[in-house]
C-alpha cells in the first residue's frame, strides 16, 4: 500500500509541476504585455514632457522680449504720452521706521 501511496504522491507533483509551467509561461506574458504598456505611457509622457519644456522656453523668451526696458520705454512715451521725469521734479519721501 505504501508503494501505492508514493506513486499517487509522485503523480500528483509530476501534474503539479506540469500545471505550474504554463501557468508561470501566462503570468510572463501578461506580465510582458503590462511591461510594453508602461513602456508606451513613459514614452508618451517623456514626448509630452520635450513639448513642454521647448514651450516654456518660448515663453521664457518671450516674458524676457516684453519686459526690456526699451520696449516699455518706448511704449509709455508713444502710446501713453509719458516721459522721463527731471531731476528737479523728482520729490523723495522718507519714512521713519513705525516699529520703533
Amino acid at each position: 500500500m505504501s508503494s501505492k501511496v508514493s506513486h499517487i504522491i509522485k503523480t500528483v507533483a509530476l501534474s503539479l509541476v506540469a500545471l505550474f509551467i504554463p501557468a508561470m509561461l501566462v503570468f510572463d506574458a501578461i506580465q510582458a504585455q503590462k511591461y510594453v504598456n508602461l513602456r508606451e505611457q513613459v514614452l508618451e509622457l517623456e514626448d509630452r514632457q520635450a513639448e513642454i519644456i521647448e514651450e516654456n522656453k518660448k515663453l521664457i523668451t518671450d516674458i524676457s522680449i516684453l519686459s526690456s526696458a526699451d520696449r516699455i520705454e518706448k511704449i509709455a512715451q508713444d502710446t501713453l504720452d509719458m516721459r522721463k521725469a527731471e531731476t528737479d521734479e523728482i520729490i523723495r519721501v522718507e519714512l521713519k521706521d513705525a516699529r520703533k
